[in-house]
């Protein structure tokens, strides 16, 4: 097992939670972005940086990760491709999406995509708050747990 980050535009308490699990768990992380992130030496982080573009960093996850791996992306066409993959994807706002929610938050992304182009929607999500932050440690957290009790 090991956890992915879609660094670019991660919020940065959400990849501090993150680090602190994979260096207590010695769960090797990795973060790919199209520039050099911050993040503590340590030897279960590793940082790689792939070309600008779009979806490149996204590409490089889908075709790398495998199954039981974790994947932090807000990302709902990477978090599909993950799901597919046999891997878990958890949002920053601690929402875990599986094989019986992705379909939905696929249609509701388009849906919402769709009335923003027509321009009957503007704007994007609420602002992230240390809520959305605790949530997230607390969804990281119990899926950490559930994956680890059953590689044993």
């Amino acid at each position: 097992m090991k956890i992915w980050i879609d660094a670019d535009a991660c919020p940065k308490p959400i990849k501090e939670v993150a680090f602190k699990a994979a260096m207590k768990r010695e769960i090797h992380l990795i973060m790919v972005a199209n520039q050099i992130i911050q993040h503590p030496r340590s030897p279960f982080i590793k940082m790689i940086k792939v070309s600008a573009g779009f979806d490149v960093a996204d590409n490089y996850i889908a075709a790398n990760v495998e199954a039981n791996d974790i994947v932090i992306t807000a990302d709902v066409p990477l978090a599909d491709l993950v799901v597919k993959a046999n891997a878990f994807a958890i949002e920053p706002r601690g929402k875990l999406l599986t094989a019986d929610t992705i379909a939905e938050r696929v249609a509701t992304r388009n849906l919402m995509e769709s009335l923003r182009t027509i321009g009957e929607v503007s704007g994007g999500p609420k602002a992230f708050s240390a809520q959305d932050t605790q949530a997230f440690a607390n969804g990281f957290d119990r899926l950490l747990t559930r994956l680890i009790q059953a590689q044993k």
